[in-house]
């Protein structure tokens, strides 16, 4: 499974959205389910699947499918 893939089943499960879903507009504030214990259950999955621990900020400004992709760059994972 490539990390993309990885990425957007964590999305699907912990949103319950469709893989179709997930674009460049898919952001917190269009998704009335991602509240903010959704928002921490994101964070919790990505982090054990990418083996990673984000930062304050970068979780805070975690807002977005295609922002999120920007932030785990930056911790060397290439999506």
């Amino acid at each position: 499974m490539t990390n993309l893939e990885k990425y957007n089943q964590i999305f699907m499960n912990v949103l319950n959205v469709e893989e179709s879903a997930l674009d460049e507009t898919f952001t917190f504030k269009t998704v009335p389910q991602w509240d903010s214990v959704a928002h921490l259950s994101l964070i919790s999955e990505l982090e054990e699947e990418f083996d990673v621990m984000l930062e304050s900020e970068d979780i805070l400004h975690y807002g977005s499918y295609e922002n999120g992709k920007v932030i785990l760059r930056k911790y060397g994972i290439d999506i």
